[in-house]
């Protein structure tokens, strides 16, 4: 640690102008006598500053390359009074030519911290406001906010987002760095203020989507500016998709979308699965391979976005008595689940800009159900079907993915898949992640109850309907929580033994653990611990000990013991199934987070692993020489990549540097999942982009789509996934056709 006191001068000259209610609280060029500047595996060049481009004056510092180099900022003596600031204000310049990432750390007295990452751009000086207070997107209704930096007041201006909490009052330190550098980086600082208004932070999201519900802060060529725009797209993309499906129609395929080529497998009048000459196939229920190309969420009710308490935030809302207020509706999606913790603008009036926008398009709206008001006589959810499905088909997609339209299903055009949706009063456990909810305790009979209605009511319908592959048994369940930490690892044991002994899961730990060891001496003995009396282990709150070599008994514990969870959850689900809809298929968990053991146990008890994959190839996702092993066919039921430079705020999980590269990123990933001659197939999410100021659900904000919110396709990466997709099976056909050897 070096440690340099600066000479300073409090009146200054400074070469930009302040914000409103902004105030300076020193120049980092020529320090105030109020600060201490301190480095840790960072430097200053010992000449005073530099002048930019642009005419301003900065001081460099050079951030080493080494896990987190830091410049520390503090006062002199005592402690700085923020009480009364909304923001600190950072004028910053990345002195390299690409953009930096900034680790800003406000610390007071207690220790306590307030922690900001900033995506510093390229290009000239701007002003980074760090919220004094936790305050990200969510705080308005949205995964990711507006881009930054955006000019305000004539300046380049970049909203940060901050967690944690500081005593304002007892402010002792400013930190700043840049994560794992690999080579030296070199930041510019002129100077370091408070905000002491909330007026930028208004000014950011106001104005925010126009009235196709487009963002207003950029430019991309399928921005829509009139209907007109909208009617003349339409009119293209009809001309487009005739010459496509008639293409489509020449390619030797069975009903399905099977691939007529090789021998035929055995026609069992439903889709099943066989694996040959070392590759594992869906079978069409005619006899043929069957490679799923899928579309997640192919549905008209995705342009749904709460407008309630944030009006402003949208530049032209229909009044009441308008045609397009028929798209208003009323929802509450405040379920107390993680994914809907930290936000705000989550209940209450939403309006649907997709559904509008069919509307401008064709004079008639589509909306999910028939149940949303609409203009009269102008409901034609038929036609909408129609097109999505020629889009789909022409596009070279084969499958309904996950959350689909069930009409589309019901068309007899193209394979699908259904979700069952397992709900009931059963116990549950948190095993310390729980986005979308705690996990379901397979030991209560009530999970059983639950599983055997929500499976006889999904199959009702489609047990005999031979266009159905088969249904997922849920997703994106927290079997772990994310990390390597062995609490993240063991979750699920964790989280059990932490219960009252009224629920199912730790009584059967319990059990587990007593017909192992017989009483506490013996558990005491195998796990290190002292534990006076075995009724001490059924107290709530129970802290488990970690696993450590010393005692490996511990870990061998926590594994079968969520080896037995998951196990008893798939059987029954799986017995359920054989049931009511014996000739459909298990296509597994969807696993976002997932263990050794869940999955382990998914191969026993179903047809086909499924896994959502938001890496850049499949194998970025799970060691495949593990499922090898287990020697069961794998879908990827979700995959995506997205970009900033189309509307949407978020660019998903995997987010590519433009529009232009993910057909590339597309075409790459199918590449590699052909490769893997255990997968069956590979499902986009999602079919329409999500709305930019965030979904119903959980405010997510991507661009996703093949698809804008305004219908309109994007040309360039539906033209390279329907080649992709073209290569894909064109690739099986001649595995299929070549004889073995």
């Amino acid at each position: 640690m070096i440690r340099r006191t600066l000479p300073a001068v409090l009146a200054l000259l400074f070469s930009s102008p302040l914000l409103a209610g902004q105030q300076t609280l020193f120049s980092f060029v020529r320090p105030a006598a109020v600060v201490n500047v301190t480095t840790a595996d960072a430097h200053m060049p010992q000449y005073n500053a530099e002048q930019t481009t642009e005419g301003e004056v900065l001081r460099r510092v050079v951030f080493n390359p080494v896990q987190q180099p830091t410049l520390r900022l503090s006062p002199q003596n005592g402690a700085w009074d923020w009480s009364a600031g909304q923001a600190l204000t950072l004028r910053l310049q990345s002195a390299m030519d690409w953009a930096l990432t900034v680790d800003v750390t406000v610390q007071s007295s207690d220790g306590r911290t307030l922690s900001s990452r900033i995506d510093l751009p390229a290009g000239p000086a701007q002003t980074v406001l760090v919220p004094l207070r936790a305050r990200s997107p969510l705080s308005q209704g949205m995964r990711a906010g507006p881009p930054m930096p955006w000019m305000y007041e004539g300046q380049r201006v970049l909203l940060a987002s901050s967690a944690g909490e500081v005593d304002l009052a007892q402010v002792v330190g400013v930190s700043l760095s840049i994560p794992n550098p690999k080579v030296a980086q070199s930041l510019l600082i002129e100077r370091v203020g408070i905000q002491d208004d909330d007026q930028v932070f208004t000014a950011a999201y106001e104005g925010l989507l126009d009235a196709y519900g487009q963002s207003t802060r950029g430019r991309w060529p399928e921005k829509i500016t009139s209907d007109e725009q909208l009617k003349a797209a339409r009119g293209r993309e009809q001309q487009q998709l005739k010459g496509w499906l008639d293409a489509r129609g020449k390619q030797q395929l069975d009903a399905y979308g099977g691939l007529l080529a090789g021998p035929a497998f055995e026609a069992k009048g439903f889709f099943r699965t066989e694996k040959r000459d070392g590759r594992w196939y869906l079978v069409t229920p005619d006899g043929h391979a069957f490679y799923s190309l899928g579309v997640n969420a192919v549905a008209a009710d995705g342009g749904r976005t709460y407008v309630a308490g944030r009006e402003s935030m949208f530049k032209a809302l229909p009044g009441e008595g308008e045609p397009l207020a028929a798209f208003y509706g009323q929802g509450n999606n405040d379920d107390g689940n993680a994914s809907s913790q930290g936000r705000n603008f989550k209940q209450g009036r939403w309006f649907d800009f997709y559904a509008a926008n069919l509307y401008r398009t064709y004079g008639e709206p589509c909306p999910a159900s028939p149940a949303v008001p609409c203009p009269p006589a102008s409901l034609d959810a038929a036609r909408w079907q129609a097109h999505t499905l020629d889009r789909l088909q022409a596009w070279g997609f084969n499958t309904l993915g996950n959350w689909s339209d069930p009409a589309l299903g019901q068309a007899r055009r193209m394979p699908y898949t259904l979700p069952l949706s397992i709900v009931g009063d059963y116990t549950s456990i948190s095993t310390g992640m729980d986005w979308w909810g705690r996990m379901p305790d397979p030991f209560d009979p009530r999970f059983a109850m639950a599983t055997e209605r929500a499976v006889a009511i999904a199959a009702r319908d489609h047990r005999d309907d031979p266009w159905l592959i088969g249904y997922f048994a849920d997703n994106e369940l927290a079997w772990a929580a994310p990390g390597e930490d062995p609490k993240a690892r063991y979750g699920l044991a964790y989280g059990t033994l932490r219960l009252t002994t009224d629920v199912p899961a730790k009584r059967a730990f319990l059990k587990q653990l007593r017909d192992k060891y017989r009483n506490q001496q013996g558990l005491s003995k195998a796990w290190g611990i002292d534990l006076q009396a075995w009724e001490l282990m059924e107290d709530p709150g129970f802290e488990a000990p970690l696993p450590n070599p010393e005692h490996p008994e511990i870990e061998r514990d926590y594994q079968y013991f969520q080896q037995v969870f998951a196990e008893t959850y798939f059987k029954t689900i799986s017995d359920a199934l054989k049931w009511h809809a014996p000739n459909h298929l298990l296509l597994g968990g969807r696993y976002a987070v997932s263990t050794p053991e869940a999955v382990k146990a998914c191969a026993e008890f179903c047809d086909v692993l499924s896994f959502n994959f938001y890496t850049l190839k499949p194998e970025d996702g799970y060691d495949f020489a593990r499922l090898a092993e287990l020697d069961r066919p794998v879908l990827v039921s979700e995959f995506q990549f997205g970009s900033r430079d189309r509307g949407p705020f978020w660019p998903g999980p995997v987010e590519v540097a433009r529009e232009e590269d993910r057909g590339p990123a597309y075409g790459n990933f199918l590449k590699a999942a052909l490769g893997q001659p255990m997968i069956v197939g590979a499902h986009w999410f999602q079919y329409l982009d999500q709305p930019a100021s965030g979904r119903l659900l959980d405010g997510e904000n991507g661009h996703l789509g093949l698809v804008a919110i305004t219908d309109v396709p994007y040309p360039g990466f539906v033209e390279a996934v329907r080649k992709s997709n073209q290569q894909a099976l064109e690739h099986l056909r001649k595995g299929l056709e070549q004889p073995v050897q």
